[in-house]
């Protein structure tokens, strides 16, 4: 018998469902349970085939346990060893070489010194930052946020130099980035599942949380919903993301990618809605399913499979030509994808 297990922390809608939703196709051999994990001895399988993840990133214990399991075996929904290593600021360099619009977006040292670390530490870092060439580059409006962070934890929309020094001096230690706003006039958040399924979703982040889900249906132009959907795709191909939402801001008719690191996506029947979330539950289910009844590879082989994270992958990414366009700003021309 081959188990899927699924691990998680405060959700209570999408882990019950999925896991009733794979037992009830009463496929021969496999079935899926809530995972059991205690102490973990270093010679000891998981004893399952295929495990969910959705509360790693807070759990240390438990990310450190996922890395042993696909050592052994196992599947991991998604990758540990990648999901431990990313961060935003890679993925916007990313995408920009696989042909997808950005904003234009900076990494800044971190405000206050890591913890343990003196200015000695630091010797490697230049001093005074060119503040003046960072917002030559962003413009305003711009949004701050952590590199590395999820939840609108910590993001702030700064309209000037003032406002921008008043939240980078509140970002303590955390490191992070400066990306120049999109004007949208729509936004899309995409749910992926296996790197090949799309559901694409009104959205707006400038609504209340519980609002920001749009229940009206689509009316958005077919060929811009089309480079939505490949975009996502190739996004998620790139970085091995088996489960993902990536995030669209549309200015001017063009799609910017503004957040693709979300490999635990919300997936609460009150926030996206029980028609997404029957989604999900379905196309997930049927993934792991899938993983399951091929989870057949010998430990070595699943091992290195893991290893080898995103750039393991690049061979079967076909980046997209971005057509390159000029426009001025701030009295130069500047080229970005289209």
């Amino acid at each position: 018998m081959k188990k899927i297990g699924v691990l998680f922390g405060l959700e209570n809608t999408f882990p019950g469902a999925l896991v009733e939703r794979i037992n009830s196709k009463n496929v021969d051999g496999v079935v899926a349970e809530f995972v059991q994990v205690g102490s973990v001895a270093m010679n000891k399988p998981s004893g399952y085939a295929v495990i969910v993840d959705r509360i790693s990133h807070d759990v240390p214990f438990y990310r450190a346990w996922l890395k042993h399991a696909a050592l052994s075996g196992s599947a991991i929904i998604n990758n540990p060893f990648w999901w431990s290593a990313d961060d935003k600021f890679f993925n916007y360099a990313l995408a920009a070489k696989l042909g997808i619009a950005v904003p234009p977006t900076v990494m800044l040292p971190h405000k206050q010194l890591p913890k343990g670390a003196t200015d000695r530490t630091m010797r490697n870092l230049e001093y005074p930052l060119n503040w003046g060439a960072v917002f030559d580059y962003i413009g305003f409006p711009a949004f701050l946020k952590p590199i590395d962070g999820g939840g609108w934890r910590d993001v702030y929309e700064v309209n000037n130099r003032d406002e921008f020094f008043h939240a980078y001096d509140r970002s303590r230690d955390l490191c992070m980035v400066l990306q120049r706003a999109v004007n949208f006039t729509e936004y899309f958040r995409c749910l992926v599942v296996g790197r090949e399924k799309v559901r694409i979703l009104p959205y707006d982040p400038r609504r209340p949380h519980p609002e920001r889900y749009l229940r009206e249906p689509l009316n958005t132009n077919r060929r811009l919903l089309k480079r939505v959907k490949a975009d996502s795709i190739i996004l998620c191909k790139a970085l091995g993301y088996d489960l993902n939402t990536v995030e669209f801001a549309v200015q001017d008719g063009v799609p910017y990618a503004i957040d693709f690191m979300n490999p635990v996506p919300e997936a609460d029947q009150q926030s996206i809605g029980a028609e997404n979330l029957e989604w999900l539950v379905e196309t997930m289910a049927n993934l792991a399913i899938r993983k399951a009844k091929s989870a057949s590879q010998s430990a070595e082989a699943q091992a290195e499979s893991f290893l080898k994270g995103a750039g393991g992958r690049q061979k079967t990414v076909h980046a997209r030509k971005a057509p390159v366009r000029k426009r001025a700003v701030r009295g130069q021309m500047v080229e970005q994808a289209s």
